[in-house]
């Protein structure tokens, strides 16, 4: 009786299903071991924080290098507090300036007054990151405008010598990141010239790749190309609705111009896995600039960031720019722990625990659809092999709410799903709710508020049986931030909410707005005398609300008219500061269509990343005709370089119908450049 017991034991074991077969490419263990790391920190940090540039030339002077305050236990620190797992340091940039005392160049800390030539930042990151308990990663730029050799063999030697150091010394490094930005002008050593290379060939790449597996065989390699990690082909952070980890490797090089329209988004077909990281960074610069300490990313803008990027099958690399202390800014650090407040709030109840889950089909015992309900990296839910059209239904004792719904497939099989769709049961029966095409390592879906008592997700097309590793549902806290508030020429006031589920309240008398004091925004309206405007965002559903927004505003500028031949000069009255005005002549003259009483003006400087023409000493006069002028006020905007926000004067209260701003100095000498000019009839 017993010996029957075995037998059937063995017999039902035997008959146990196979696990899916692999659809080919699939990552390495290297790379499933990124795959995990999913979010970490970029650190540009260099001779360009110095210089004020995003590119040095390579003629700076190490001498240039001496951060004041320099702490990269704090930039650890904040990149583990924010969720990261890993920073990744520009150890050599374009300029070829070297963050370690590299014993192949003179152009390094070794010959800058920071700890008198002897210190060795890598160094200290290494360490920092490890006493964090996150990793620690390279960026070396192919490219450098300092060498005298870049162009010829010399330099390739060079640069394994380099970074021979670099995957040497430091310890354990998860990643090496190499820009696809090289060849043109540059110091190169005193020629002070041209240089291309042929990008394909003259990094010999394949020796380089060679190098770094013998060296840091754990570390995945970034490039245009892989091998391992891809650019996601924009700076901004996302991914994109069909993102594949498949990619067609072999026909991508590094600085492909045609690379992002072509490859980026990866290819069904793709020979090798090469997954996606979507790089951004926290201000619109790389490096720190003074100017942009009122350009930190927002809260809204931080988290749709996330959600396109990690959510679309993408891994996030957010870089700071570490300022001239050698310190991440206070400003960035503020932003960064919003993100990671808001993100524990949107995923700290997974409500898929309170289901029950019927799949249509399952490949048999060890592959359940109740794994979905476990660890990603360790079991799946697959179903019968030739079976690609299914689904999981998600049943609830009750009607509830969600916006969030999270699919992973089980990557180490390949990405399988080509298409998907997601539907919620109501009164009349199944309603279609979203529908999107790939999954990948993760897929977040950010919804409106849906009540259901049912949910079900069908996989409407596959390259295989789909292997789904994990489901998540959740009700995600509303967004509230401080509503956009915006007037145009006309007087016309625009309120924004990035959420939906929102409600924005404001009042005109200067009180905090409620529900029950407040007026609800659902149109814009009609506001040409000053006035003062404060507004809250509300959840609809809890009552909670955000912070007040306050924001002042002066006469309407309707009936304004710049006295110049440029059309282009309507865009300093056109109420929009993404608009900007070239003036040669450096004098600007408003008629503002009837005797006002003004106490002062103001300068809005260009608003884009990149600009000229800040007006640094001016001179301000008023008129009631147009032609005798009598000066208000003269002076200048000290700060406005580092600091290009809204300057107001202030002066005597004058009656006047003309205004004209004259720029009697810029920045760097070239031509005036305004976004907004205004007067101020009421004090704030």
């Amino acid at each position: 009786m017993i010996r029957k017991f075995f037998v059937l034991l063995f017999v039902i074991a035997s008959c146990s299903p196979k696990a899916p077969d692999p659809i080919f490419p699939i990552p390495s263990e290297r790379q499933l071991a990124w795959h995990k790391m999913e979010y970490y920190g970029f650190v540009h940090f260099n001779m360009n924080t110095f210089s004020d540039m995003e590119w040095g030339m390579g003629d700076e002077d190490p001498s240039s290098f001496n951060p004041t305050d320099l702490d990269t236990r704090q930039w650890a620190k904040v990149a583990r507090e924010a969720g990261m797992k890993g920073l990744i340091i520009t150890a050599k940039h374009h300029d070829g300036f070297c963050l370690w005392p590299s014993e192949y160049t003179e152009h390094s800390v070794k010959n800058s007054p920071w700890k008198n030539g002897q210190g060795d930042l890598i160094k200290e990151l290494a360490e920092s990151c490890k006493a964090e308990g996150i990793g620690f990663g390279i960026y070396y730029s192919p490219w450098d405008r300092n060498h005298a050799g870049y162009g010829t063999e010399t330099y390739i030697s060079y640069m394994k010598n380099q970074l021979t150091e670099l995957l040497s010394n430091y310890g354990e490094v998860f990643e090496v990141w190499f820009d696809g930005a090289n060849g043109g002008t540059g110091y190169y050593g005193g020629a002070n010239e041209d240089r291309k290379v042929d990008k394909r060939s003259y990094y010999e790449w394949e020796n380089v790749y060679k190098l770094v597996r013998e060296l840091q065989p754990n570390a995945v390699i970034f490039g245009d190309a892989g091998p391992d990690v891809r650019w996601v082909g924009n700076e901004h952070g996302y991914a994109y609705e069909t993102t594949w980890s498949n990619l067609l490797r072999d026909s991508v090089y590094a600085g492909m111009p045609e690379y992002a329209e072509m490859y980026s988004n990866g290819q069904e077909n793709g020979s090798h896995w090469v997954p996606a990281e979507a790089d951004v960074s926290i201000r619109p610069g790389w490096y720190f600039h003074a100017y942009e300490d009122h350009k930190v990313k927002s809260l809204p803008q931080l988290l749709d960031i996330y959600y396109k990027s990690i959510g679309q099958n993408s891994a996030l690399l957010i870089n700071f720019p570490v300022d001239r202390r050698g310190l991440i800014h206070e400003k960035d650090i503020e932003q960064i722990m919003k993100l990671s407040t808001k993100i524990t709030e949107d995923f700290e109840n997974d409500l898929i625990h309170n289901a029950k889950l019927v799949a249509s089909n399952e490949r048999g015992k060890g592959y359940e659809v109740e794994n979905v309900l476990e660890n990603e990296w360790e079991s799946y839910w697959a179903t019968e092999d030739e079976v690609v059209q299914s689904s999981i239904e998600i049943t609830y004792p009750q009607k509830f709410r969600f916006n969030r719904f999270l699919i992973q497939e089980f990557i180490a099989l390949g990405q399988r799903v080509k298409s998907f769709s997601l539907e919620i049961r109501t009164d009349e029966g199944w309603q279609e709710i979203y529908q999107g095409t790939t999954i990948g390592a993760k897929r977040i879906l950010r919804l409106d508020d849906h009540f259901t008592e049912k949910i079900r997700l069908n996989i409407l097309d596959a390259k295989a049986s789909p292997a789904i590793s994990k489901i998540g549902v959740f009700d995600a806290p509303k967004l509230l931030v401080q509503p956009i508030i915006h007037r145009d020429r006309e007087g016309k006031v625009h309120m924004e909410i990035p959420e939906s589920g929102v409600d924005i309240y404001y009042t005109l008398d200067g009180t905090i707005p409620s529900k029950s004091n407040g007026e609800q925004y659902v149109a814009p309206f009609t506001m040409k005398e000053a006035g003062r405007i404060t507004a809250i965002s509300i959840d609809q559903n809890s009552d909670d609300s955000s912070e007040a927004m306050v924001q002042n505003f002066d006469i309407a500028k309707s009936n304004w008219r710049v006295i110049n031949d440029d059309p282009n000069s309507i865009n300093i009255v056109d109420g929009d500061p993404n608009t900007i005005w070239t003036n040669p002549k450096n004098e600007v003259i408003i008629d503002l269509g009837e005797l006002i009483h003004i106490i002062g003006f103001e300068y809005l400087p260009p608003q884009a990343r990149y600009f000229s023409g800040l007006i640094f000493k001016y001179q301000f006069s008023g008129s009631m005709d147009g032609k005798s002028w009598k000066d208000l006020s003269i002076g200048e905007f000290s700060n406005i370089k580092n600091n290009p926000i809204t300057q107001q004067i202030h002066f005597k209260k004058t009656q006047i119908r003309y205004i004209k701003l004259t720029s009697l100095e810029t920045w760097d000498g070239k031509p005036s450049q305004y976004a907004e000019i205004g007067v101020l009839t009421v004090e704030d």
